[in-house]
């Protein structure tokens, strides 16, 4: 269970740890004003939170974060570019948003094909998808002392839970391939941006008032 990873598998793993680090390191730069070692490390936990909760409710140890040095350097090397470039990127529009949309979406499709490689369910690889995606993030805010995304923001773990089961049908009907893992993610990605953008919610109690805890912090 430990053998080398599928390589697409892999390039998508990669890149939603490099969005994510990049996400979790302009926040700190952004948000918490953080030194060079806690803009680093902010990214790092952002990239590899998700990854290590999954494998280790896997049982696949060592986590793939400790097991392949790829995953340490380009975490490390995101949490590097967001300090030396985060005043350019930061004029940038939303471009704390999008990375953290894109390591949702990537994040997403790796920990649901994971969960299958490891010969779980449908249900089960659709649950550890999400975690995947939303792992880093939840810790990235309890680490700056804000309400996790997961917990109000604008449609966060429903296209999570949307690319992951797209990713489970696709691989137990035998059509999984790039076409389909870019196509789940893509639709992660639009579906958590479309919710920004307008402000789209899960519904909340009956009853309960209009605003979100924590909405005055926007990404």
């Amino acid at each position: 269970m430990n053998a080398e990873p599928p390589l697409l598998l892999l390039a998508l793993d990669l890149a939603g740890t490099f969005a994510f680090g990049l996400n979790g390191a302009l926040t700190a730069v952004r948000a918490a004003r953080l030194d060079i070692v806690g803009v680093v490390t902010l990214g790092m936990v952002t990239a590899l939170g998700g990854g290590i909760i999954r494998d280790i409710l896997i049982d696949s140890l060592p986590p793939a974060t400790f097991g392949d040095w790829r995953y340490l350097a380009v975490a490390a090397a995101s949490g590097l570019v967001a300090y030396a470039l985060g005043r350019r990127l930061d004029r940038l529009a939303g471009p704390i948003i999008v990375f953290d949309a894109l390591g949702l979406s990537l994040f997403a499709v790796t920990g649901a094909s994971k969960a299958l490689d490891y010969r779980l369910g449908i249900g089960q690889a659709v649950i550890l998808g999400a975690i995947t995606a939303v792992g880093g993030g939840t810790l990235r805010d309890v680490l700056i002392r804000r309400i996790p995304t997961v917990l109000y923001s604008e449609l966060y773990a429903i296209p999570a839970l949307i690319a992951a089961a797209i990713t489970a049908v696709t691989v137990r009907t035998g059509v999984y391939g790039i076409p389909a893992a870019i196509g789940a993610a893509a639709i992660c990605f639009v579906v958590r941006l479309v919710g920004v953008r307008f402000g789209l919610n899960a519904p909340g109690p009956p009853g309960a008032r209009g605003d979100v805890p924590g909405s005055g912090d926007r990404r």
